[in-house]
């Protein structure tokens, strides 16, 4: 198998894995015992805290461990919303300011939400899939409590001005979260910096264990932030995500911190030229053109157009080699993909479009041999027609 899903997930890396095992094995205790063998296992928690706190720039005790992305998504926006609608009203009330590209897990907790009483602005994208920072200037409010952009897309890799979103923001009253998903390990973050109030990931887009992700909640000031807790019982992670700690996941998750490919720049070079690579003997083929900015983007992202060819029977004839025609988390949706219908893209180019997501693991030989096998089924495809 040619591996080039790795928006979708990672291959766990074996360091991640030999790490985990003894907490897999003979290190079982709960984390949160108060014996010698429950405190190991506290104690191994606090140091993935650590690795993954210093990955991201923040405090220790910013972070809130959860199931994954998805998870964190929800405790963020409807933690806001419930403690953030407007000043002096019990009403379920506030405006929330997002952007039509956005993650589904964002964009469904925000449809939800529109039936509790929010307001929510969908903020279109320039053909780039870049968002124009007029429109959201324009649409920010008195009443807006949260922003809500993500770093990275995972459908086209595009990357968002985070710093300056997060400026305006706080300029009208609002906290600033991004969905940091693809962005995490891949990107150097510093939560500072940037003007981060909230920011979700998944150890599983980082060569880490799937189930396990997190949350970063600002607890300093200018913008100390206050969440409702989605899951009540036992008071764990500060009352906000009360549970038994998955302890092999988190360990897990803080040694992917660690070895992140952000850390290691021959890597992140290795793993862009391979991707300029396959993108520049693919525009090779004629009638086919990448979607989204080539120059704010990830490196190892690129979604392609191949004209008159449709991305299941493409996917289909791509035999041994793993691609998709967009999120991993909408893949039963017969709908097409609507980050690239907010790009511009009509039905049918949407429909013909496939994302390769490179990694650690990718080879040359990866390279070689898909460029070979998509000509190959384009040009059958394309006889079709």
């Amino acid at each position: 198998m040619i591996y080039l899903d790795n928006n979708a997930t990672t291959r766990i890396d074996p360091r991640v894995l030999e790490t985990m095992m003894p907490f897999l094995t003979d290190n079982f205790a709960n984390a949160a015992s108060t014996h010698p063998f429950g405190v190991t296992a506290h104690d191994a928690v606090k140091t993935a805290r650590q690795q993954i706190a210093d990955l991201l720039g923040c405090e220790t005790h910013e972070l809130v461990f959860t199931s994954g992305a998805t998870e964190a998504i929800n405790l963020a926006i409807k933690g806001v919303a419930e403690n953030y609608r407007q000043k002096g009203s019990d009403r379920r009330t506030g405006h929330i300011v997002t952007v039509q590209t956005e993650h589904k897990a964002v964009l469904d907790v925000c449809h939800y939400l529109e039936k509790q009483g929010f307001e929510v602005t969908y903020l279109p994208v320039q053909p780039n899939g870049l968002l124009d920072l007029n429109d959201l200037k324009d649409a920010l409010r008195s009443d807006t409590i949260l922003v809500s952009v993500m770093l990275a897309n995972n459908e086209t890799g595009v990357i968002q001005p985070i710093e300056e979103i997060a400026r305006l923001a706080h300029e009208a009253g609002a906290l600033f979260m991004t969905d940091a998903t693809q962005a995490v390990g891949k990107l150097p973050i510093d939560v500072d910096n940037l003007g981060i109030d909230l920011l979700t990931f998944s150890a599983h887009k980082f060569y880490g264990p799937k189930g396990i992700g997190g949350l970063f909640i600002r607890q300093r000031r200018p913008n100390k932030v206050k969440l409702e807790a989605l899951l009540h019982g036992g008071g764990h992670e500060r009352g906000l995500r009360s549970g038994t700690l998955n302890v092999p996941g988190i360990v897990g998750m803080g040694m992917a911190a660690k070895l992140a490919p952000v850390a290691d720049v021959k890597e992140t070079q290795y793993v862009a030229s391979l991707r300029d690579r396959l993108e520049t003997e693919l525009l090779a083929i004629p009638g086919t053109r990448v979607n989204g900015s080539r120059e704010h983007r990830l490196y190892n992202t690129t979604n392609i157009y191949f004209e008159n060819c449709d991305s299941d029977a493409l996917i289909m004839g791509l035999e041994g080699i793993a691609v998709s025609n967009g999120s991993a988390c909408t893949a039963a949706s017969i709908d097409p993909s609507h980050v690239l219908l907010a790009m511009g893209l009509n039905e049918t180019e949407a429909f013909s479009c496939l994302r390769f997501s490179l990694g650690r693991f990718t080879t040359q030989a990866d390279i070689t041999a898909t460029v070979k096998a998509v000509k190959e089924v384009v040009e059958s495809l394309r006889a079709l027609v």
